[in-house]
């Protein structure tokens, strides 16, 4: 059964977060909210919730190694896994505003964590708002600098005029749908990975790092390789690591605002963290590579060749 709760919760997460970005879209649409904004602002936070609701539940069902984990490893998930396959099925140009704004930003609030984390072995509540704060500075500073905005958004015409057409009722329904599949997903996937913990004896911190965090970042995986497969214009780099900033901000911030989350695992500051501090930075040092401004497929071979040694040395350690 515990599979079997495993991969409805997934699923549930994957559903419950395409309703609750659509009648998120919809509704601020209605409410005349530019779709720079709501590309910026509602679209990036809708499809954190799941992160957010899995690691809250599991902070306050006393799994704080899922908690912290499951945003260490889904950060980690979207470069070597998301990117690198992305990658290989057709090259990523790297803009302008990557170096100027999204990779230092990654990077502040990657180092923050792991200052926050290292410093007390916890995350508190005073730690979580300056992380949150953080995460709305730079929401601001995006609006407020829109070519630099319009620039990290890979395809402002993914926010469909056609949602404005959307009845209330409608709207009410999606949300109502949403909240529900998120809930029992967060909740079933939750119980699903705790029995494979206890039965294996594999601990919450490798489940976390890895099957969990896979399982969060299915959406942006399956939308990425769709846009490669139909030669659409396909994600920027500067929504990958926009994501990893909100995984930090609103995931892990919002949640430890609510209750402290400790560091009960030793693998945490021992290991998953420097992955994604090494993910972080491979970008950059790939990017820099010829070709130059451009991860081509050998350099998204190379990242998923890396993650595949990450997850078999998570296993085993």
């Amino acid at each position: 059964m515990s599979i079997f709760f495993l991969i409805v919760g997934f699923v549930l997460l994957v559903l419950g977060g395409e309703f609750l970005v659509r009648s998120s879209v919809a509704l601020s649409l209605k409410l005349n909210f530019s779709k720079l904004v709501i590309g910026m602002t509602v679209v990036s936070f809708a499809t954190s919730v799941p992160e957010l609701l899995v690691s809250l539940n599991a902070a306050l069902s006393g799994a704080p190694a899922i908690a912290i984990n499951n945003v260490v490893g889904s950060n980690i998930a979207n470069i070597g896994l998301v990117l690198g396959i992305t990658a290989i099925i057709g090259s990523i140009g790297v803009d302008t505003s990557f170096y100027r704004v999204h990779w230092p930003v990654m990077m502040v609030f990657s180092g923050m964590l792991y200052y926050f984390l290292w410093n007390d072995h916890q995350l508190s509540n005073v730690e979580g708002a300056v992380l949150f704060i953080g995460l709305i500075f730079f929401v601001v500073y995006l609006i407020q600098n829109q070519k630099i905005a319009i620039d990290s958004i890979s395809d402002l015409e993914e926010v469909d005029d056609a949602l404005v057409k959307v009845s209330g009722s409608k709207i009410g329904l999606w949300l109502l749908i949403g909240a529900t599949a998120l809930y029992f997903g967060s909740e079933w996937l939750l119980r699903g990975a705790t029995e494979i913990v206890l039965k294996v004896g594999v601990s919450e911190a490798v489940i976390g790092v890895t099957m969990i965090a896979i399982g969060t970042s299915i959406p942006e995986l399956a939308a990425s390789v769709m846009a490669a497969v139909k030669k659409e214009k396909a994600i920027s780099l500067g929504n990958l690591i926009g994501s990893n900033i909100f995984n930090i901000g609103s995931v892990l911030g919002i949640t430890s605002m609510i209750k402290t989350i400790p560091v009960t695992a030793p693998s945490i500051l021992s290991r998953d963290i420097f992955w994604m501090l090494l993910f972080a930075v491979s970008i950059a040092v790939l990017a820099l590579l010829p070709k130059r401004n451009q991860i081509n497929q050998i350099k998204g071979f190379v990242l998923v060749v890396f993650y595949g040694v990450f997850i078999y040395i998570a296993f085993k350690g």
